[in-house]
């Protein structure tokens, strides 16, 4: 199955009205956390439970003691959702995305998936179809009480490796550390043009206008961001780069791309007008930290896309 293809099955929702939305800073038990910041009573808090207008993730959630985490987000909907409890489905076929298909390594602490292009890692107000509401159903189909803990994110129309635990200390371990315990950050990126250098670094600080598009600049109050890049492959009109990244800023790469005149194709969001694979050019090829469990480094890959590949033969 072609990952590109993957998006033109998922039908977009109208956007959902909330109540209220939080946050979570650290962890903590579910009903307790509401009762904390809702002024209603214990049964008004069960009753938004048992009537699926509480949401973790972009997920319905049923479960009283169900555990979160530090940067899980909770919405409360106004109106009662059509998803039906993930727990209670005997399907192995998850909706219309099969999940298995895409997982590219787990046990009983960790699940990676091959996320496609198109998809987002969690929900958005205007889409509930992510990787984490497939990877939840996934999980929670043999045991209700299980769920994943995200320990990161790539942008929608990015594809490759997405990284999940299924243990809430864990993930508070890691997160703790990310930064430092993040060893490597792979891509493999199409860009515009051919390069004149081969190989280089690009450095600046990250900042967000007010239509929420990332911008380089020199002002050290922004998000230092770091690009190291190597052409792999190249033709007459496109560049294959492989590209290392020492910070996770958001749309990172992108703005990196267009900041030196090879915006990755696909990139209409960063004015690139050229799309020969049907898809953003930016693929998530390998994540490396170190577990700290054995105190070891993890590694995970996903395999470049063949249209990746195909348009250099």
């Amino acid at each position: 199955m072609r990952e590109n293809r993957i998006d033109n099955k998922i039908q977009k929702k109208k956007p959902i009205e909330y109540t209220y939305t939080f946050k979570i800073n650290k962890s903590a038990f579910l009903l307790e956390f509401l009762l904390s910041k809702l002024s209603m009573s214990r049964n008004s808090i069960k009753s938004l439970l048992s009537e699926n207008k509480v949401l973790v993730n972009g997920s319905v959630v049923r479960q009283f003691d169900y555990p979160l985490c530090k940067d899980d987000e909770i919405k409360i909907a106004k109106h009662s959702q059509n998803t039906s409890n993930p727990a209670k489905k005997k399907s192995k076929n998850v909706g219309v995305f099969k999940l298995k298909d895409y997982i590219i390594y787990e046990d009983n602490n960790y699940i990676a998936i091959n996320k496609p292009s198109g998809i987002l890692s969690v929900e958005s107000d205007t889409e509930n179809e992510s990787i984490y509401k497939y990877v939840f159903e996934y999980l929670t189909i043999n045991d209700p009480k299980k769920r994943p803990y995200l320990l990161h994110r790539i942008d929608k129309d990015t594809s490759g490796v997405i990284v999940f635990t299924k243990d809430i200390k864990l993930h508070s371990m890691l997160k703790m550390h990310w930064n430092e315990d993040v060893k490597v950050r792979e891509y493999y990126a199409i860009c515009e043009g051919v390069f004149k250098e081969k190989k280089g670094t690009i450095k600046s600080y990250l900042k967000e206008n007010e239509n929420n598009l990332m911008y380089s600049s020199k002002d050290k109050r922004g998000k230092l961001a770091v690009t190291h890049f190597e052409v792999i492959k190249e033709n007459s009109e496109y560049t294959l780069l492989r590209v290392l990244i020492d910070t996770g800023r958001k749309n990172q790469i992108r703005v990196h791309m267009k900041d030196i005149g090879h915006m990755v194709v696909g990139d209409i969001k960063y004015r690139s007008n050229l799309n020969p694979i049907n898809r953003l050019g930016l693929h998530a090829s390998r994540l490396d930290f170190i577990n700290p469990l054995d105190k070891k480094i993890i590694s995970f890959s996903a395999k470049i896309p063949k249209e990746f590949t195909d348009l250099f033969r």
